[in-house]
Protein backbone atom coordinates (compact mmCIF):
# COMPACT_ATOMS: atom_id res chain seq x y z
CA UNK A 1 0.00 0.00 0.00
CA UNK A 2 1.12 3.50 -1.06
CA UNK A 3 1.09 6.48 1.49
CA UNK A 4 1.97 9.81 1.31
CA UNK A 5 4.45 11.04 4.41
CA UNK A 6 6.15 13.67 4.94
CA UNK A 7 9.61 14.31 7.61
CA UNK A 8 11.10 16.89 9.01
CA UNK A 9 13.95 18.01 7.10
CA UNK A 10 17.01 20.20 8.84
CA UNK A 11 19.27 21.92 6.39
CA UNK A 12 21.45 25.51 6.11
CA UNK A 13 19.42 27.74 4.17
CA UNK A 14 22.59 29.17 3.84
CA UNK A 15 24.15 26.31 2.58
CA UNK A 16 21.08 25.98 -0.10
CA UNK A 17 21.18 29.30 -1.05
CA UNK A 18 25.20 28.74 -2.02
CA UNK A 19 25.20 29.02 -6.20
CA UNK A 20 26.61 25.70 -6.99
CA UNK A 21 26.07 23.07 -10.02
CA UNK A 22 27.38 19.82 -10.93
CA UNK A 23 30.02 19.58 -13.15
CA UNK A 24 29.36 20.39 -16.91
CA UNK A 25 29.33 17.48 -18.81
CA UNK A 26 30.35 18.41 -22.79
CA UNK A 27 30.56 14.95 -24.86
CA UNK A 28 28.82 15.38 -28.40
CA UNK A 29 25.18 14.37 -28.48
CA UNK A 30 24.54 10.94 -28.42
CA UNK A 31 23.77 8.81 -31.56
CA UNK A 32 21.74 5.60 -32.55
CA UNK A 33 18.05 6.08 -31.59
CA UNK A 34 16.26 5.34 -34.48
CA UNK A 35 13.24 6.86 -34.00
CA UNK A 36 14.25 10.42 -35.40
CA UNK A 37 10.75 10.97 -36.23
CA UNK A 38 9.72 13.14 -33.45
CA UNK A 39 12.92 15.03 -33.53
CA UNK A 40 10.49 18.06 -34.02
CA UNK A 41 8.52 17.02 -31.42
CA UNK A 42 7.40 20.64 -28.92
CA UNK A 43 5.89 23.44 -29.76
CA UNK A 44 9.18 25.82 -29.72
CA UNK A 45 11.56 24.89 -32.41
CA UNK A 46 14.96 24.84 -32.39
CA UNK A 47 15.52 28.76 -33.68
CA UNK A 48 13.17 29.82 -30.76
CA UNK A 49 14.38 27.59 -27.88
CA UNK A 50 17.85 27.76 -28.33
CA UNK A 51 20.97 29.45 -26.85
CA UNK A 52 24.26 30.30 -28.60
CA UNK A 53 25.81 28.90 -25.69
CA UNK A 54 25.74 25.10 -25.32
CA UNK A 55 24.44 24.08 -21.94
CA UNK A 56 24.31 21.60 -19.70
CA UNK A 57 20.79 20.34 -17.94
CA UNK A 58 21.26 18.03 -15.22
CA UNK A 59 18.04 15.88 -14.51
CA UNK A 60 17.33 13.41 -11.64
CA UNK A 61 16.58 10.16 -12.40
CA UNK A 62 15.61 7.08 -9.81
CA UNK A 63 17.73 4.09 -9.47
CA UNK A 64 15.55 1.02 -8.68
CA UNK A 65 18.52 -1.07 -8.45
CA UNK A 66 16.83 -3.93 -10.93
CA UNK A 67 19.02 -6.64 -12.04
CA UNK A 68 20.22 -5.99 -16.06
CA UNK A 69 19.01 -2.32 -15.92
CA UNK A 70 21.42 -0.53 -18.40
CA UNK A 71 23.40 2.86 -17.66
CA UNK A 72 20.58 5.45 -16.60
CA UNK A 73 22.53 7.63 -18.22
CA UNK A 74 23.34 6.28 -21.45
CA UNK A 75 21.24 4.12 -22.69
CA UNK A 76 18.14 3.94 -25.86
CA UNK A 77 15.86 6.57 -23.81
CA UNK A 78 18.88 9.24 -22.71
CA UNK A 79 20.16 8.97 -26.14
CA UNK A 80 16.48 9.61 -27.34
CA UNK A 81 16.16 12.57 -25.02
CA UNK A 82 19.81 14.12 -26.26
CA UNK A 83 19.12 13.49 -30.19
CA UNK A 84 15.99 15.51 -29.75
CA UNK A 85 15.60 17.79 -26.97
CA UNK A 86 18.88 18.08 -26.97
CA UNK A 87 19.68 19.20 -30.72
CA UNK A 88 16.95 21.28 -30.89
CA UNK A 89 17.34 23.66 -27.58
CA UNK A 90 21.56 23.36 -27.90
CA UNK A 91 22.05 21.30 -24.40
CA UNK A 92 22.95 18.73 -22.87
CA UNK A 93 21.10 16.64 -20.78
CA UNK A 94 22.82 14.61 -17.97
CA UNK A 95 21.23 12.02 -15.66
CA UNK A 96 21.73 12.18 -12.11
CA UNK A 97 21.12 8.64 -10.53
CA UNK A 98 19.44 8.31 -7.26
CA UNK A 99 18.31 5.42 -5.51
CA UNK A 100 14.62 4.89 -4.88
CA UNK A 101 14.71 3.59 -1.76
CA UNK A 102 16.79 6.84 -0.36
CA UNK A 103 15.97 9.57 -2.68
CA UNK A 104 14.32 11.60 0.31
CA UNK A 105 17.41 11.27 2.46
CA UNK A 106 20.32 11.85 -0.91
CA UNK A 107 17.83 14.76 -1.91
CA UNK A 108 18.40 16.88 0.93
CA UNK A 109 22.05 16.11 1.06
CA UNK A 110 22.32 17.69 -2.54
CA UNK A 111 20.01 20.47 -1.46
CA UNK A 112 22.10 21.06 1.53
CA UNK A 113 25.52 21.44 -0.35
CA UNK A 114 23.55 23.35 -3.47
CA UNK A 115 24.72 20.28 -5.69
CA UNK A 116 21.12 19.51 -6.58
CA UNK A 117 20.44 18.46 -10.01
CA UNK A 118 18.29 21.33 -12.09
CA UNK A 119 15.54 18.97 -12.50
CA UNK A 120 14.98 17.47 -9.01
CA UNK A 121 11.89 15.60 -7.78
CA UNK A 122 10.22 13.76 -4.74
CA UNK A 123 6.65 12.06 -4.04
CA UNK A 124 6.89 13.43 -0.63
CA UNK A 125 5.09 16.74 -0.52
CA UNK A 126 6.62 17.09 3.65
CA UNK A 127 9.84 17.56 2.13
CA UNK A 128 8.75 20.33 -0.26
CA UNK A 129 6.93 22.28 1.65
CA UNK A 130 10.20 22.13 3.92
CA UNK A 131 12.17 23.26 0.89
CA UNK A 132 9.64 26.18 0.20
CA UNK A 133 9.79 27.59 3.89
CA UNK A 134 13.86 27.72 3.74
CA UNK A 135 13.75 29.62 -0.02
CA UNK A 136 15.69 26.65 -1.75
CA UNK A 137 13.76 26.55 -4.74
CA UNK A 138 13.15 28.75 -7.92
CA UNK A 139 9.85 30.63 -7.88
CA UNK A 140 8.22 29.07 -11.48
CA UNK A 141 5.17 31.49 -12.26
CA UNK A 142 6.94 33.92 -14.75
CA UNK A 143 9.20 31.46 -16.80
CA UNK A 144 6.26 28.87 -16.57
CA UNK A 145 4.45 31.61 -18.57
CA UNK A 146 6.99 32.15 -20.83
CA UNK A 147 8.23 29.01 -21.76
CA UNK A 148 5.76 26.15 -20.75
CA UNK A 149 2.21 27.16 -22.96
CA UNK A 150 2.17 23.38 -23.99
CA UNK A 151 3.45 22.57 -20.45
CA UNK A 152 0.37 24.11 -18.32
CA UNK A 153 -2.40 23.52 -20.78
CA UNK A 154 -1.32 19.51 -20.28
CA UNK A 155 -1.59 19.88 -17.22
CA UNK A 156 -4.36 22.62 -16.32
CA UNK A 157 -5.11 24.60 -13.32
CA UNK A 158 -6.60 21.54 -11.02
CA UNK A 159 -3.15 19.87 -11.37
CA UNK A 160 -0.59 22.81 -11.10
CA UNK A 161 -2.44 23.98 -7.94
CA UNK A 162 -0.81 21.02 -5.95
CA UNK A 163 2.46 23.07 -7.17
CA UNK A 164 1.43 26.34 -5.42
CA UNK A 165 2.59 27.20 -2.32
CA UNK A 166 1.74 29.91 -0.50
CA UNK A 167 -0.34 31.16 -3.71
CA UNK A 168 3.54 30.98 -5.36
CA UNK A 169 4.12 27.95 -8.29
CA UNK A 170 6.90 26.09 -6.48
CA UNK A 171 6.74 22.79 -8.46
CA UNK A 172 6.08 21.72 -11.33
CA UNK A 173 3.59 18.60 -10.35
CA UNK A 174 3.38 15.25 -12.24
CA UNK A 175 -0.01 14.49 -13.75
CA UNK A 176 -0.98 11.17 -12.22
CA UNK A 177 -3.40 9.06 -14.56
CA UNK A 178 -4.73 7.08 -12.40
CA UNK A 179 -6.11 8.00 -8.84
CA UNK A 180 -7.38 4.69 -7.31
CA UNK A 181 -5.86 3.54 -4.28
CA UNK A 182 -7.14 0.82 -3.15
CA UNK A 183 -9.91 -1.90 -2.82
CA UNK A 184 -11.19 -5.09 -0.83
CA UNK A 185 -10.93 -8.29 -2.15
CA UNK A 186 -12.65 -11.58 -1.32
CA UNK A 187 -12.67 -15.21 -2.19
CA UNK A 188 -15.50 -15.76 -4.61
CA UNK A 189 -15.27 -19.27 -4.79
CA UNK A 190 -15.49 -19.43 -0.80
CA UNK A 191 -18.54 -17.33 -1.19
CA UNK A 192 -19.81 -19.73 -3.73
CA UNK A 193 -18.96 -22.97 -1.33
CA UNK A 194 -20.96 -21.35 1.65
CA UNK A 195 -24.14 -19.92 -1.09
CA UNK A 196 -23.47 -16.75 0.24
CA UNK A 197 -23.91 -13.18 -1.92
CA UNK A 198 -21.32 -10.95 -1.99
CA UNK A 199 -21.14 -8.61 1.00
CA UNK A 200 -22.10 -5.05 0.37
CA UNK A 201 -22.21 -3.58 3.98
CA UNK A 202 -20.38 -3.32 7.00
CA UNK A 203 -22.67 -5.69 8.84
CA UNK A 204 -23.15 -8.37 5.67
CA UNK A 205 -18.96 -8.49 5.71
CA UNK A 206 -19.06 -9.17 9.00
CA UNK A 207 -21.34 -11.85 8.58
CA UNK A 208 -19.33 -13.65 5.95
CA UNK A 209 -16.21 -13.93 7.85
CA UNK A 210 -18.33 -15.23 11.02
CA UNK A 211 -18.90 -18.05 8.25
CA UNK A 212 -15.42 -18.05 7.06
CA UNK A 213 -14.12 -18.97 10.60
CA UNK A 214 -16.72 -21.62 11.51
CA UNK A 215 -17.60 -23.45 8.12
CA UNK A 216 -13.85 -23.11 6.62
CA UNK A 217 -14.71 -23.64 3.27
CA UNK A 218 -10.98 -23.50 1.98
CA UNK A 219 -10.62 -26.77 4.52
CA UNK A 220 -7.25 -24.82 5.89
CA UNK A 221 -5.65 -25.08 8.77
CA UNK A 222 -5.59 -21.73 10.44
CA UNK A 223 -7.98 -19.93 8.84
CA UNK A 224 -8.07 -16.25 8.30
CA UNK A 225 -11.06 -14.78 7.40
CA UNK A 226 -10.41 -11.14 7.25
CA UNK A 227 -5.98 -10.53 7.00
CA UNK A 228 -4.62 -7.86 8.20
CA UNK A 229 -1.47 -5.86 8.79
CA UNK A 230 -0.33 -2.77 10.47
CA UNK A 231 2.70 -1.47 9.03
CA UNK A 232 4.28 1.26 10.71
CA UNK A 233 4.05 3.75 7.57
CA UNK A 234 0.30 2.56 6.99
CA UNK A 235 -1.06 3.21 10.39
CA UNK A 236 -5.09 2.85 9.12
CA UNK A 237 -7.46 0.48 8.75
CA UNK A 238 -8.26 1.27 5.47
CA UNK A 239 -11.66 1.91 3.84
CA UNK A 240 -13.41 0.45 6.98
CA UNK A 241 -13.23 4.09 8.83
CA UNK A 242 -15.08 5.14 5.30
CA UNK A 243 -18.73 3.64 6.40
CA UNK A 244 -18.58 4.69 10.07
CA UNK A 245 -17.70 8.40 8.87
CA UNK A 246 -20.80 10.34 9.16
CA UNK A 247 -21.86 11.31 5.77
CA UNK A 248 -22.91 15.34 6.82
CA UNK A 249 -19.71 16.64 7.85
CA UNK A 250 -19.15 20.10 6.44
CA UNK A 251 -16.52 20.84 3.77
CA UNK A 252 -14.49 22.82 7.09
CA UNK A 253 -14.93 19.71 9.13
CA UNK A 254 -13.20 17.75 6.96
CA UNK A 255 -10.80 19.91 5.64
CA UNK A 256 -9.55 20.41 8.71
CA UNK A 257 -9.80 16.96 10.71
CA UNK A 258 -9.08 14.67 7.45
CA UNK A 259 -6.79 16.69 5.22
CA UNK A 260 -4.57 13.49 4.50
CA UNK A 261 -4.85 10.15 3.07
CA UNK A 262 -7.42 8.10 4.76
CA UNK A 263 -4.51 5.08 4.84
CA UNK A 264 -3.59 7.84 8.13
CA UNK A 265 -5.37 7.36 11.30
CA UNK A 266 -7.88 9.88 12.01
CA UNK A 267 -7.99 10.39 15.37
CA UNK A 268 -10.35 13.16 15.54
CA UNK A 269 -12.66 12.17 12.82
CA UNK A 270 -16.58 11.43 14.29
CA UNK A 271 -16.55 8.09 13.62
CA UNK A 272 -13.25 6.89 13.53
CA UNK A 273 -13.36 5.20 17.23
CA UNK A 274 -16.54 3.23 15.88
CA UNK A 275 -14.10 1.90 12.82
CA UNK A 276 -11.67 1.28 15.88
CA UNK A 277 -14.73 -0.69 17.60
CA UNK A 278 -15.38 -2.98 14.95
CA UNK A 279 -12.10 -4.06 14.10
CA UNK A 280 -11.68 -4.67 18.21
CA UNK A 281 -14.89 -7.10 18.00
CA UNK A 282 -13.38 -8.84 14.43
CA UNK A 283 -10.25 -9.64 16.56
CA UNK A 284 -11.77 -10.62 19.73
CA UNK A 285 -13.83 -13.03 17.57
CA UNK A 286 -10.60 -14.61 16.05
CA UNK A 287 -11.14 -13.19 12.65
CA UNK A 288 -8.26 -11.06 11.34
CA UNK A 289 -4.74 -12.15 11.05
CA UNK A 290 -3.50 -13.15 15.27
CA UNK A 291 -0.34 -11.55 14.41
CA UNK A 292 -0.94 -8.31 12.37
CA UNK A 293 0.88 -6.13 14.74
CA UNK A 294 4.49 -7.97 14.05
CA UNK A 295 3.31 -8.36 10.65
CA UNK A 296 6.03 -5.17 9.76
CA UNK A 297 6.19 -5.29 6.06
CA UNK A 298 2.93 -7.43 5.37
CA UNK A 299 4.81 -10.26 4.04
CA UNK A 300 3.25 -12.60 6.08
CA UNK A 301 0.16 -11.52 4.99
CA UNK A 302 1.09 -11.83 1.39
CA UNK A 303 2.19 -15.65 2.48
CA UNK A 304 -0.94 -16.70 4.24
CA UNK A 305 -2.86 -15.26 0.71
CA UNK A 306 -1.20 -17.16 -1.53
CA UNK A 307 -1.42 -20.26 0.57
CA UNK A 308 -5.33 -20.30 0.96
CA UNK A 309 -5.96 -19.69 4.15
CA UNK A 310 -7.00 -15.62 3.44
CA UNK A 311 -11.25 -15.28 2.84
CA UNK A 312 -10.88 -11.69 2.43
CA UNK A 313 -7.98 -8.51 2.72
CA UNK A 314 -7.65 -4.97 1.75
CA UNK A 315 -4.25 -3.80 -0.23
CA UNK A 316 -3.49 -1.83 -3.62
CA UNK A 317 -6.59 -1.53 -5.98
CA UNK A 318 -4.25 -4.06 -8.51
CA UNK A 319 -2.45 -5.82 -5.61
CA UNK A 320 -3.43 -9.61 -6.57
CA UNK A 321 -2.55 -9.25 -10.14
CA UNK A 322 0.90 -7.33 -9.62
CA UNK A 323 3.92 -9.69 -10.59
CA UNK A 324 5.26 -9.03 -7.03
CA UNK A 325 4.34 -10.21 -4.68
CA UNK A 326 2.41 -12.35 -7.47
CA UNK A 327 -0.30 -13.42 -4.75
CA UNK A 328 -3.03 -14.62 -7.36
CA UNK A 329 -0.88 -16.36 -9.24
CA UNK A 330 0.44 -18.04 -6.52
CA UNK A 331 -2.95 -18.47 -4.84
CA UNK A 332 -4.17 -19.98 -7.77
CA UNK A 333 -0.73 -22.33 -8.13
CA UNK A 334 -1.55 -23.23 -4.56
CA UNK A 335 -5.03 -24.04 -4.78
CA UNK A 336 -7.00 -24.51 -7.91
CA UNK A 337 -9.70 -22.47 -8.89
CA UNK A 338 -9.48 -20.04 -6.19
CA UNK A 339 -10.37 -17.07 -7.10
CA UNK A 340 -10.50 -13.03 -6.29
CA UNK A 341 -12.70 -10.61 -6.94
CA UNK A 342 -13.13 -6.91 -5.60
CA UNK A 343 -15.76 -5.87 -3.40
CA UNK A 344 -17.47 -2.59 -1.92
CA UNK A 345 -18.97 -3.46 1.70
CA UNK A 346 -17.96 -0.30 3.44
CA UNK A 347 -21.37 1.43 2.87
CA UNK A 348 -21.89 5.02 4.79
CA UNK A 349 -25.09 6.18 6.60
CA UNK A 350 -25.62 7.67 2.83
CA UNK A 351 -25.72 4.52 0.91
CA UNK A 352 -22.20 5.84 -0.30
CA UNK A 353 -18.92 3.96 -0.38
CA UNK A 354 -16.90 6.66 -0.60
CA UNK A 355 -13.65 6.15 -1.47
CA UNK A 356 -10.19 8.22 -0.53
CA UNK A 357 -7.76 7.85 -3.68
CA UNK A 358 -4.87 10.03 -4.70
CA UNK A 359 -5.12 13.63 -5.75
CA UNK A 360 -4.62 14.12 -9.53
CA UNK A 361 -0.57 15.07 -8.69
CA UNK A 362 2.19 12.74 -9.43
CA UNK A 363 5.32 13.68 -8.14
CA UNK A 364 6.85 17.22 -7.22
CA UNK A 365 8.86 18.22 -9.81
CA UNK A 366 10.46 21.16 -8.30
CA UNK A 367 14.17 23.23 -9.68
CA UNK A 368 16.66 24.43 -6.55
CA UNK A 369 16.96 27.45 -6.64
CA UNK A 370 20.91 27.12 -7.22
CA UNK A 371 20.23 26.33 -10.68
CA UNK A 372 21.59 28.80 -13.18
CA UNK A 373 18.99 26.80 -15.73
CA UNK A 374 15.48 27.51 -14.70
CA UNK A 375 14.34 28.58 -17.89
CA UNK A 376 16.38 25.30 -19.85
CA UNK A 377 14.49 23.30 -17.35
CA UNK A 378 10.99 24.41 -18.41
CA UNK A 379 11.66 24.15 -21.90
CA UNK A 380 12.91 20.14 -21.26
CA UNK A 381 9.12 19.87 -19.33
CA UNK A 382 7.53 21.80 -22.12
CA UNK A 383 8.91 19.85 -24.85
CA UNK A 384 8.19 16.48 -22.64
CA UNK A 385 4.51 17.52 -22.88
CA UNK A 386 4.04 17.48 -26.52
CA UNK A 387 1.73 14.02 -27.06
CA UNK A 388 4.51 12.87 -29.61
CA UNK A 389 7.27 12.23 -26.76
CA UNK A 390 5.47 10.86 -23.96
CA UNK A 391 3.69 8.47 -26.17
CA UNK A 392 7.68 7.23 -27.48
CA UNK A 393 9.13 7.61 -23.81
CA UNK A 394 6.37 5.86 -22.48
CA UNK A 395 5.80 3.24 -25.05
CA UNK A 396 9.41 3.23 -27.37
CA UNK A 397 9.61 3.08 -31.37
CA UNK A 398 6.00 1.92 -33.10
CA UNK A 399 6.26 -1.63 -34.70
CA UNK A 400 9.59 -2.15 -33.09
CA UNK A 401 8.69 -1.88 -29.51
CA UNK A 402 5.07 -1.99 -29.70
CA UNK A 403 1.95 -1.85 -31.92
CA UNK A 404 -1.40 -0.12 -31.90
CA UNK A 405 -3.98 -2.27 -31.27
CA UNK A 406 -7.52 -0.39 -31.18
CA UNK A 407 -5.62 3.08 -30.44
CA UNK A 408 -3.61 1.10 -27.27
CA UNK A 409 -0.15 0.07 -27.39
CA UNK A 410 0.64 -3.15 -26.96
CA UNK A 411 4.38 -3.61 -25.86
CA UNK A 412 6.45 -6.12 -27.87
CA UNK A 413 8.34 -6.79 -25.49
CA UNK A 414 11.90 -5.64 -26.38
CA UNK A 415 12.01 -3.03 -23.93
CA UNK A 416 12.04 -5.47 -20.59
CA UNK A 417 15.85 -6.31 -21.37
CA UNK A 418 19.54 -4.74 -22.52
CA UNK A 419 19.39 -0.95 -23.72
CA UNK A 420 15.92 -0.68 -23.95
CA UNK A 421 14.81 -1.68 -20.17
CA UNK A 422 12.53 0.32 -18.30
CA UNK A 423 12.76 -0.23 -15.03
CA UNK A 424 9.59 0.47 -13.93
CA UNK A 425 6.17 0.70 -15.93
CA UNK A 426 5.66 3.52 -18.84
CA UNK A 427 9.10 4.10 -18.03
CA UNK A 428 7.98 6.74 -15.36
CA UNK A 429 11.69 7.38 -14.60
CA UNK A 430 12.01 9.29 -17.21
CA UNK A 431 9.05 10.26 -18.55
CA UNK A 432 8.55 12.54 -15.06
CA UNK A 433 5.26 14.82 -16.27
CA UNK A 434 3.06 11.35 -16.15
CA UNK A 435 2.41 8.92 -13.53
CA UNK A 436 0.84 6.11 -15.37
CA UNK A 437 -0.12 5.17 -19.14
CA UNK A 438 -0.97 8.55 -20.50
CA UNK A 439 -2.86 8.36 -24.33
CA UNK A 440 -4.62 11.50 -23.86
CA UNK A 441 -8.03 9.82 -22.98
CA UNK A 442 -8.78 8.12 -19.78
CA UNK A 443 -10.95 5.48 -21.80
CA UNK A 444 -7.87 4.60 -23.61
CA UNK A 445 -6.02 5.30 -20.34
CA UNK A 446 -8.00 2.92 -18.40
CA UNK A 447 -7.99 0.49 -21.48
CA UNK A 448 -3.87 0.22 -22.03
CA UNK A 449 -3.78 0.02 -17.84
CA UNK A 450 -5.36 -3.87 -17.63
CA UNK A 451 -3.21 -4.81 -20.81
CA UNK A 452 -0.26 -4.28 -18.13
CA UNK A 453 -1.39 -7.52 -16.47
CA UNK A 454 -0.56 -10.49 -18.50
CA UNK A 455 -3.91 -13.04 -17.91
CA UNK A 456 -5.96 -10.89 -15.37
CA UNK A 457 -6.69 -8.02 -18.25
CA UNK A 458 -10.21 -8.31 -17.47
CA UNK A 459 -10.37 -8.36 -13.59
CA UNK A 460 -7.91 -5.42 -13.47
CA UNK A 461 -10.20 -3.52 -15.71
CA UNK A 462 -12.51 -4.28 -13.06
CA UNK A 463 -11.13 -3.74 -9.60
CA UNK A 464 -9.84 -0.58 -11.46
CA UNK A 465 -13.70 0.06 -11.71
CA UNK A 466 -15.03 -0.70 -8.33
CA UNK A 467 -12.01 1.13 -6.99
CA UNK A 468 -13.27 4.57 -8.56
CA UNK A 469 -16.74 4.16 -7.18
CA UNK A 470 -17.39 7.43 -5.11
CA UNK A 471 -13.72 8.37 -5.24
CA UNK A 472 -12.53 11.78 -3.55
CA UNK A 473 -9.61 13.18 -3.55
CA UNK A 474 -8.60 14.64 0.07
CA UNK A 475 -8.23 18.60 0.59
CA UNK A 476 -5.19 20.59 -0.23
CA UNK A 477 -3.48 22.83 1.28
CA UNK A 478 -1.14 25.57 -0.62
CA UNK A 479 0.15 26.88 3.14
CA UNK A 480 2.86 24.63 4.14
CA UNK A 481 1.76 23.13 7.89
CA UNK A 482 5.39 23.33 10.10
CA UNK A 483 3.79 20.98 12.95
CA UNK A 484 2.54 18.61 10.66
CA UNK A 485 6.75 18.13 8.91
CA UNK A 486 8.41 18.11 12.35
CA UNK A 487 5.50 15.52 14.12
CA UNK A 488 4.56 13.29 10.80
CA UNK A 489 6.96 10.52 11.70
CA UNK A 490 6.25 10.50 15.68
CA UNK A 491 2.55 10.42 15.04
CA UNK A 492 2.55 8.06 12.34
CA UNK A 493 4.82 5.66 14.69
CA UNK A 494 2.58 6.38 17.77
CA UNK A 495 -0.36 5.73 15.75
CA UNK A 496 0.64 2.32 14.64
CA UNK A 497 1.42 1.70 18.63
CA UNK A 498 -2.18 2.84 19.20
CA UNK A 499 -3.72 1.11 16.62
CA UNK A 500 -2.31 -1.90 17.87
CA UNK A 501 -3.20 -1.89 21.32
CA UNK A 502 -6.95 -0.72 20.49
CA UNK A 503 -7.62 -3.64 18.15
CA UNK A 504 -6.34 -6.42 21.08
CA UNK A 505 -7.92 -5.02 24.08
CA UNK A 506 -10.96 -6.24 25.56
CA UNK A 507 -13.96 -5.19 24.22
CA UNK A 508 -15.09 -3.63 27.48
CA UNK A 509 -11.76 -1.62 27.55
CA UNK A 510 -11.99 0.08 24.28
CA UNK A 511 -13.86 3.37 24.95
CA UNK A 512 -11.50 4.21 27.41
CA UNK A 513 -8.51 3.10 26.02
CA UNK A 514 -9.44 5.31 23.07
CA UNK A 515 -10.12 8.69 24.81
CA UNK A 516 -6.35 8.07 26.87
CA UNK A 517 -4.55 7.71 23.94
CA UNK A 518 -6.10 10.45 21.49
CA UNK A 519 -5.07 12.82 24.58
CA UNK A 520 -1.72 11.44 24.22
CA UNK A 521 -1.33 11.17 20.78
CA UNK A 522 -2.69 15.17 21.26
CA UNK A 523 -0.72 16.40 23.81
CA UNK A 524 2.85 14.94 21.57
CA UNK A 525 2.08 16.49 18.68
CA UNK A 526 -1.37 15.74 17.10
CA UNK A 527 -2.79 19.09 18.88
CA UNK A 528 -0.70 21.23 17.08
CA UNK A 529 -0.93 19.65 13.74
CA UNK A 530 -5.07 19.81 14.14
CA UNK A 531 -4.40 23.25 15.22
CA UNK A 532 -2.24 24.46 12.36
CA UNK A 533 -4.41 22.65 9.43
CA UNK A 534 -7.38 24.55 11.12
CA UNK A 535 -5.20 27.84 10.44
CA UNK A 536 -4.50 27.35 7.45
CA UNK A 537 -7.84 26.54 5.87
CA UNK A 538 -8.82 29.77 7.42
CA UNK A 539 -6.08 31.56 5.88
CA UNK A 540 -6.82 29.67 2.30
CA UNK A 541 -10.48 30.78 2.67
CA UNK A 542 -10.25 34.05 3.26
CA UNK A 543 -11.89 32.95 7.13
Amino acid sequence: MKVKTGRSIGFSLAALLIASTLSACTNSSPTGTSATATASAGTQTAAAGATKEHRTLTVEVFDRGKPGQPDLNDNFWTKYINDNFGKQFNATVKFVSVPRAQEVDKLNVLMASGQAPDITFTYNQGVVYNYVQQGGLAELDSVLKQYGPTLTKYLGDDVLKYGKFNGKQYSVPGKRTVLASSNTFIRKDWLDKLGLPVPTTPEQFYDTMVAFKEKNPGNVSGVIPYGYSLQPLNPGLSFIPEAFKPSNLTVEQFATLQPQSIWLANWSMPGFDKAVGYVNKMYNAGLISPNFATDKDGKLLDADISNGKVGAFQTNWDGPYRTAPGTYTNLVKNVPGAQLVPIDPWQNDAGKHPKNGYSPNGMYIIIPKTSKNVDLAIQYLNWMSDPKVTLFLQNGQEGVDYNMVNGVPKQTGTTNSGDKMMTVANNLDYDILSNGIELGDQKKNDAAISTGYPGYEKDAENALKVSMVDYYAGYFYSIPNAADAKNNAALKNLSAQMLAKLIVAKPAEVEGLYKSLVQQYMDQGGKAVEDEFIKNYKAQNGK
